[in-house]
């Protein structure tokens, strides 16, 4: 009688282990092995929001502008001082530093937003291949890009910047010639847009990059660069009907 007793007593006093719940089972770490379900990827073109913001909020202030010309891009846009550069075309910065091609892609109704511009300037691909993308991935990129320019804008000049050599990225400038020359080539075969030669005359006798044109860091131009860049676009954009002098830097519609 004793023995079942204690036996009893054993039962009734022993710890319970409750069942773990659902959301418990959750914080468990995976055991070694196992498979995890990877984590949604963050949208990394959302971290230039409030740059995007800037441009509607200074769109909205301007009013439409009709027969500009719009440069979309990159770092090597947006530190380009195109107002004092182009003063006769009606310029309008549109570049975010860092981005990459699909950042363009992804913020492109901001980016062209109300404008109707004569002329588009496009300097991107170079950010794409030195974080890692291959060169057919960027290709593919600038070319959507691009086609997307002319189906919305069949009136206007598109220019597609080659890329630039830098000395700090020396190591990547094949992979950027590869892209240049499709572009180029596509340019050529189809007449949708045109390819602006803009590198060549960054380089030294030596063939590399001539450090007189950039900044300490060997990727951005400095004064003298963009200089150059003003020459080149500048013949580039004579090319095209004037915008009358009377807009007075481009036909501004109110809202």
């Amino acid at each position: 009688m004793n023995r079942m007793l204690n036996r009893l007593l054993a039962l009734l006093l022993a710890p319970v282990m409750p069942a773990m719940p659902a959301w418990a089972a959750e914080l468990v770490p995976a055991a070694a092995g196992d498979q995890l379900a990877p984590a949604p990827a963050a949208n990394a073109s959302l971290r230039f929001a409030p740059e995007i913001a800037a441009f509607q909020r200074h769109d909205k202030d301007l009013g439409i502008v009709n027969g500009g010309t719009l440069f979309v891009g990159s770092s090597s846009i947006r530190r380009w001082d195109v107002a004092a550069g182009f003063p006769a075309f009606a310029p309008v910065n549109h570049g975010f530093g860092g981005s990459e091609t699909p950042d363009v892609l992804y913020y492109y109704p901001q980016i062209l937003s109300v404008y109707r511009p004569a002329a588009v300037v496009v300097y991107i691909g170079e950010n794409d291949i030195a974080h890692g993308a291959a060169p057919e991935r960027v290709i593919a990129d600038v070319l959507t890009l691009l086609t997307r320019l002319r189906s919305d804008l069949p009136q206007a000049r598109i220019v597609f910047l080659s890329l630039k050599p830098g000395n700090a990225r020396w190591g990547l400038w094949a992979k950027m010639q590869q892209v240049n020359a499709a572009v180029k080539a596509q340019a050529e075969a189809a007449g949708d847009f045109d390819y602006l030669d803009v590198g060549t005359a960054l380089l030294a006798a030596d063939g590399r990059p001539d450090d007189r044109y950039f900044l300490e860091d060997r990727i951005h131009l400095n004064a003298d660069g963009y200089a150059v860049w003003n020459l080149l676009v500048d013949a580039y954009l004579e090319m095209m009907p004037p915008v009358p002098t009377q807009i007075a830097g481009g036909e501004r519609v109110a809202h």
